[in-house]
């Protein structure tokens, strides 16, 4: 499992606040370093994923528990 550096509960945000926090959290973080986002929102699904590429960053994965998604991101 990948060293977590970080953690976002962003539940109950809705779009684009989950992704504006991780990239606001992802900023000061080392290369190689992973940050947990939590969501909820139904458009982070399509959101994170496009942020990751869009920003370079590597998602790692994606988990999921009832209406709550887990996010694992790499600052590339």
């Amino acid at each position: 499992m990948d060293d977590i550096s970080d953690r976002i509960d962003a539940t109950g945000l809705l779009c684009p606040l989950p992704v504006l926090k991780l990239r606001k959290r992802l900023q000061p973080l080392a290369t190689g370093q992973c940050i947990e986002l939590l969501a909820d929102d139904p458009a982070a699904v399509i959101d994170v994923p496009h942020f990751c590429a869009e920003s370079g960053h590597e998602l790692i994965s994606v988990s999921e528990q009832g209406d709550t998604r887990t996010y694992l991101v790499r600052k590339t």
